[in-house]
Order: structure tokens, then sequence, then C-alpha cells
């Protein structure tokens, strides 16, 4: 039996929390967290906004009373001020102090807040807890424009939520163009796509950034630093995050290159008997074996497993290992799915100058199904391969067909290291209303094939 002491209480955290109390039900298992609340689904929050999930109570995945029916006592409101390696204690709210055994970070992330002048006006949001979506709802109901900084996938999401609420979206994004993560000419076609289906309600601006919001105590509109104003009633800040460290480094807990927590794959941290999960913790990348900072809930879980697990190694014998992401997401814009697993091809040729890299690719545009049943989607797949070696490097697919399982086949293949030559003989299912007799993967990789070839 050993005391853990869990803080951070929102994807991570309750996960390790709940595994440690499975594997040893003796231990003595304490989940503290920053909010009013626990254990809910941050990933929701556009579709409560955009009223695909009609209650916000639906994205609440366990409370308090039920953690403290397991077995696991839960601590609202609880701020980490300070942690006390060689005492083993942690500080909550700058007063009190609570000893443990084993300790495990998932202190998460912050919005990463831009240079803008006049920031702190009423009205301008992130999109990160509960209460943001809440306000960010009320306030949607009434208005009728608002402005979106930032052009990633929350903001895809965010976009729908807005169009469903009939108000017209200003979208203004630094890069040249939307989604970056993928190549250029898919993140076209993820540009038309919204532009043809958003009823004249979105507007990109691109090469561009916001500089100053006016207003006097509201948020009124903005100007950008190519000289544009743009008046708005609302305005969501959606640029990414930045891992919590603060009260880690304080501690002497070793930082990494991206800036978040540095582990090894077994979830430890440079402290003995402190660990850390989620997002507050660098990856790496497989394809490159690089250090990587991706703030994902498919990330977070896993890694509080593997915490969990090996937090517990002692008890069972037992040790887990977390190897690295793929960069692995998905995303939709109504009934058009965006997906993309590994290396761009873009990507891969910034590589070419520190790996041994020859990237070559191939886009298809086949049907998700067999081309006479109803309700087939179009799909588009891109394949990225090293013409040296043949190995899978990644895969990009957007449509309005199932793109999503194909690239979850890429994922497992890049996790294999599989070649072109030996994706090739994967046995896909196939019946008519799935998809095509030579699944459009496939005919990308014959396509990569006679690259290879020639």
């Amino acid at each position: 039996m050993k005391k853990i002491v869990i803080v951070g209480g929102c994807a991570a955290g309750p996960k390790a929390a709940s595994k440690c109390k499975r594997i040893n039900p003796e231990n003595i298992v304490e989940l503290y967290t920053l909010e009013d609340m626990v254990s809910y689904s941050a990933c929701g929050l556009p579709y409560y906004i955009g009223g695909i999930v009609p209650n916000i109570n639906n994205l609440l995945v366990r409370s308090p009373e039920e953690f403290r029916k397991m077995g696991i006592e839960v601590f609202l409101n609880h701020e980490c001020t300070k942690i006390n390696p060689k005492e083993k204690t942690v500080v909550f709210n700058g007063e009190k102090e609570v000893s443990y055994d084993e300790l495990i970070l998932c202190i998460g992330s912050s919005p990463y807040i831009p240079n803008i002048k006049n920031y702190n006006l009423k009205n301008v949001f992130n999109l990160k807890v509960i209460q943001d979506g809440i306000d960010i709802k009320n306030l949607a109901s009434t208005s009728k424009t608002a402005v979106l900084i930032g052009a990633g996938y929350i903001a895809l999401e965010l976009l729908e939520a807005f169009i469903r609420s009939n108000i017209k979206v200003f979208v203004v994004e630094k890069s040249p163009r939307i989604m970056p993560v993928f190549d250029d000419e898919i993140s076209l076609e993820i540009m038309n796509e919204i532009l043809d289906n958003s009823k004249g309600l979105v507007e990109f601006i691109n090469n561009d950034e916001v500089v100053e919001f006016l207003g006097d105590e509201n948020f009124e509109g903005v100007v950008t630093k190519n000289g544009l104003t743009i008046n708005a009633d609302f305005c969501i800040v959606a640029v990414g995050v930045k891992p919590n460290v603060d009260i880690a480094k304080d501690a002497g807990i070793e930082i990494g290159v991206t800036g978040a927590i540095k582990v090894d794959n077994k979830m430890r941290t440079s402290i003995e008997n402190i660990w850390a999960a989620g997002d507050c913790t660098e990856d790496i990348f497989i394809p490159t074996k690089q250090s990587v900072y991706r703030a994902l809930g498919t990330i977070a879980y896993k890694q509080a497993r593997v915490a969990a697990i090996n937090v517990n190694a002692d008890y069972t014998g037992v040790t887990e290992q977390f190897d690295g992401i793929l960069g692995s997401m998905v995303t939709k814009f109504f009934d058009y799915s965006i997906s993309s697993t590994g290396l761009s091809e873009n990507a891969a040729k910034e590589l070419t100058g520190y790996f041994n890299l020859v990237p070559i690719s191939a886009t298809v545009e086949e049907y998700d199904k067999a081309g006479y049943m109803p309700k087939i989607g179009t799909l588009k797949v891109k394949l990225v391969a090293d013409k040296r070696t043949g190995e899978i490097l990644g895969a990009q697919a957007v449509g309005k067909g199932d793109v999503d399982k194909r690239i979850s086949v890429v994922a497992s293949a890049l996790r294999a290291n599989l070649t072109i030559n030996e994706f090739l003989h994967l046995d896909l299912p196939y019946s008519p209303p799935f998809s095509s007799t030579i699944d459009p993967l496939l005919t990308a990789a014959y396509k990569l094939k006679q690259i290879m070839d020639s």
C-alpha cells in the first residue's frame, strides 16, 4: 500500500487515479484539481456550443461522489503552489501541505496568449474549460458576428458551431493557409470546402494577425497587422496551448526542449517518485524520434495509464512503456471529415537536411464504397513514403467518406514500420457498403510503388 497524490482533474489525472486504485485497492489515492469539477471531456465543448451535445452535463464523465465510492478522495478548488521533493510533500492554496509516496503531475496546459493590445476586454474567450463553453454558448445565442483567431482543429470545430447559430465569422490566421499541419493542396481543399458550405458566413483572412482589440470594456472588434479593422460581437482566441510547468520547474524537475516536462517512456520525471502525464509533458514523435509537444486527450489517457501501471510496479511486478506518438488526428466540418497521421510531405521535406530521406507522395480521389451503393462519399487520400527505403511516413485524408478508418490503418502501419511493398499485401476487409474492391489506400500505395520503381 502507498499514498498516491495526483494533481490535475481533467483527463490524465482521473484516469491515473482510477487505474491506481484498480491495480491495488489498498492504495490511498487522492486527486486534487484547481477547478470546481473533475473528469470531463473538454474535446466535446465545440459540439456543446453548436447544440449537437444538448446539455453541458453530458460532458461530465465522473462526479467527485463517484470517485469517492471507488475509494478515491477528490479535492476541488485546490491549486498546487509548491512541490517539496526532499520532504515528499505538495502544498495547495499556499498553505495546505500534503505528503505523498508517489506524486503524479497531470497539471495540463493553458491557452497561448498572443501579444494583442487590450487583450483583457470582456467577450474575448479561449476554449479550455467547461465554463468557457458555457460562456461562449450563451453569448453566441445573442450574437451575429465573431472573430476567430487561429485556423487549427478547435477553430474548425467552432466554425461549424457558429454557422449552426447563423453567426458571421472572420477567421484571422497568421499562416498563409488554414490547417497548416496538412500539405498545401489538402489545406486548400479544406478551405474551399468550408467556403462552399458555410452559407457565406465565413471569411478567411490569411497572412495576417490581430494586434489590437477595440472597445472600452466590452470587445467591439479587432485591428490587424495589415491595417484591417473588423467589427464583431465577440472573439475566440484559438492559437494553441502551452504546458503548465512552473510548479515543476520550481521543484527542480527537468524541462524538455519543447518547454514541457521531460519524461522517460515509463512517465518518470527527473526526480524520483514524481511522474507526469498529459498536456504538461513532451512526447517522442515516432517517425523521427524527436521530442515534440502535442496536447491531445488521447495521448493524456494513454500516458496516465502507463504512469499508473509503473507507479504500482513494485506491487504487481508489471511495467509498461509509452514509446511515443504519431500525431494522429481527426476532426470534421459538418459531414466533411479531416484526418492525418505521421509526416506530411511538407514536413518530410523539411527534415531532409537532418535525415537521409527522399520523400515521395501519391494522391488518389475515390469513392469510399462501391460506386453503385447509395450514400457513397468521395474521399481524397494522400500517402507519403521514403523512396530510398519504401517506408511509409504518413498520410492525410479528407472528404465525405470514411476517412478516419483509412488513417487508422496507416497509423497501425507506421507503428509496424511497414514499407509500401508490405502495405500492399494488407488484407483489408471489403464489402460494397464499406469499401471499393480495391481500397483507396491501396490505390495510393500502388501509385507510390510505381514512383519508387521508376
